[in-house]
């Protein structure tokens, strides 16, 4: 069972805003590090990549997640590739984050979703390649948080 610290809503931005996950080679390579860091502490996520931002949900999935060091991690591993792929561009050194109650789950969740759509990127959210989940199926979990 999730307790409520285990869900963070999270919304991390490029310094300078540069459009760094609108290069289709960016965003696979920034996921597998997500995957690495999610595996090693214990976390299921939402992300999506947008062109100069991303946000994630973190759904802690042990007694031992701690999601902020996890978030610092990923910050960590991935500026590097910043830095090195995009001259001058790193992480804000800060973010926006904040626990999720178990009934605002699925509104993050379609907010998070649903982003590249009111930026009318694509019509509908499934279209967009750079959005997905870690270690969750995200249709059961959108089924699931409607019948909730």
């Amino acid at each position: 069972m999730l307790q409520r610290s285990d869900r963070r809503f999270v919304h991390a931005l490029s310094r300078e805003a540069r459009s760094i996950f609108r290069r289709t080679e960016s965003c696979p390579t920034f996921r597998r590090h997500f995957e690495k860091v999610a595996e090693k502490h214990h976390f299921f996520a939402i992300y999506c990549f947008m062109p100069e931002h991303l946000h994630m949900i973190f759904l802690g999935c042990h007694e031992n997640t701690h999601l902020l060091q996890a978030l610092e991690d990923f910050k960590q591993a991935t500026g590097y590739l910043l830095a090195r792929r995009y001259l001058k561009t790193k992480w804000e050194k800060s973010f926006h984050d904040r626990i999720l109650r178990s009934k605002e789950l699925g509104a993050h969740l379609r907010y998070v979703l649903n982003n590249p759509v009111r930026r009318g990127l694509v019509e509908n959210w499934r279209e967009y390649q750079f959005s997905g989940a870690i270690g969750l199926d995200l249709e059961a979990l959108l089924e699931n948080l409607a019948t909730e």
